[in-house]
């Protein structure tokens, strides 16, 4: 049983090292002679042309369409954890909300605040505001039980919200021609995925199929497409302590195939970023972006959790020290997914903005992936709750409690 727990350690902290290599295989590659090749294969088109973006390229296919499936896994978690794990009650609800909130607005007036207002610049605001999951979650994996469940559960449940902001901001401010009719659509699909829900359908297929479909009409509205995964995962059945019910059995079939594929090839053709000298990211815009990232997320993160928990108005979360919750704060600025798809947005018809906000982009995450490894590498080991153990056994495999005491 312990072996097995091991091994669940392992699989998750593999799939964090491959993330990381196919992250600075890219970088090393879009910074060497073989820059010309690896950007010529992201732009490379085929398939069905589509609403809004025409025949793909294969970046977004990965960045559209496969982290649909990503957005797919972790809103399946989401839902699991928020009927019957550490989500369930209103109290364990309302921090990952005032810390999603606090680490959006901080970034954006640490942006403002650098930019001053420049009308060049100003557009940009909303690019240090989400979190990348993906990365975020390769680095806490790392840590194995240094990081305990709760933390993840936090950081997963932040990063969602952040992204799911980040999806109104995009709708709100980035989007000039949204469509109202295939939002209509898609709230129309969402609709009788959730009807089918209620009238106690259990079989997978009919939510997959439109899922698909939520996915085309999502694309077409204009809005980020990705967002289709999460509002499918909310209409999957879940029949409570049920231990094989649809929710459960699509989240265990998809969880090898995301971590292991979508999720490090989504970080090779996205951490591809050219670095210039190191004094361009003292610009005022990569400046912003980096110190957004580095610097607003961790101090609103982590700031509205700590006021929260003084003032009784959310409890701090369960088996986790104030270490670890630091380090949780700083790996919510590694921006990469959510930031590099704004900052194209922002800049439309401005090349070389759009190039100095992916190299902001990128120095405040690696700064924030950096820090947060280190803080929670070198904090105390997760304060033992032995009433967690059955959801933490959910979360990173049975026995996972037992086999991680000294």
């Amino acid at each position: 049983m312990g072996h097995d727990a091991a091994k669940t350690r392992r699989e998750e902290r593999n799939a964090g090292l491959l993330l990381i290599a196919a992250a600075a295989l890219a970088l090393l590659a879009a910074n060497s002679a073989a820059g010309d090749f690896y950007h010529h294969i992201l732009d490379y088109s085929f398939g069905p042309s589509l609403p809004r973006i025409g025949v793909p390229t294969v970046h977004l296919w990965v960045a559209d369409a496969l982290m649909a499936l990503f957005f797919l896994l972790v809103g399946l978690e989401v839902k699991r954890e928020w009927y019957e794990g550490r989500l369930s009650t209103a109290a364990e609800r309302r921090l990952p909300f005032i810390a999603a909130a606090a680490g959006m607005a901080l970034p954006a007036l640490v942006f403002i605040s650098i930019v001053q207002s420049d009308p060049s610049l100003i557009n940009g605001w909303a690019i240090p505001a989400a979190t990348d999951i993906a990365f975020a979650i390769g680095i806490l994996a790392l840590l194995g039980s240094r990081a305990s469940p709760s933390i993840k559960l936090l950081l997963v449940t932040i990063a969602i919200i952040d992204d799911v902001g980040a999806v109104l901001i995009i709708a709100l401010f980035y989007t000039a021609d949204l469509s109202v009719y295939a939002l209509g659509a898609s709230l129309v699909i969402a609709g009788v995925m959730a009807f089918l829900n209620v009238a106690g359908v259990r079989r997978l297929w009919p939510y997959l199929v439109l899922a698909a479909f939520l996915w085309f009409a999502v694309l077409a509205s204009g809005i980020h497409a990705t967002i289709a995964g999460v509002v499918a995962a909310l209409t999957i059945p879940l029949g409570r302590g049920e231990a094989h019910s649809p929710l459960r059995k699509l989240e265990h079939t998809i969880h090898p195939w995301v971590m292991f594929g979508v999720v490090p090839l989504f970080g090779f053709v996205s951490a591809g970023v050219h670095v210039g000298s190191i004094g361009e990211i003292l610009r005022p815009l990569p400046l912003a972006i980096g110190l957004g990232l580095f610097v607003g997320k961790q101090t609103g993160v982590f700031g509205a959790i700590w006021l929260a928990v003084r003032s009784g108005l959310a409890p701090r979360p369960a088996g986790a020290n104030w270490q670890q919750i630091y380090g949780a704060a700083m790996l919510c600025g590694i921006g990469f997914t959510m930031s590099l798809f704004i900052g194209a947005l922002a800049f439309p018809g401005q090349p070389e903005a759009v190039e100095a906000a992916k190299l902001g982009t990128l120095g405040g995450s690696f700064l924030a992936a950096v820090g947060g490894w280190l803080v929670l590498r070198t904090a105390g080991p997760a304060e033992p709750v032995e009433e967690d153990a059955s959801e933490a056994a959910e979360i990173f495999g049975e026995d996972w409690m037992a086999d991680r005491q000294p």
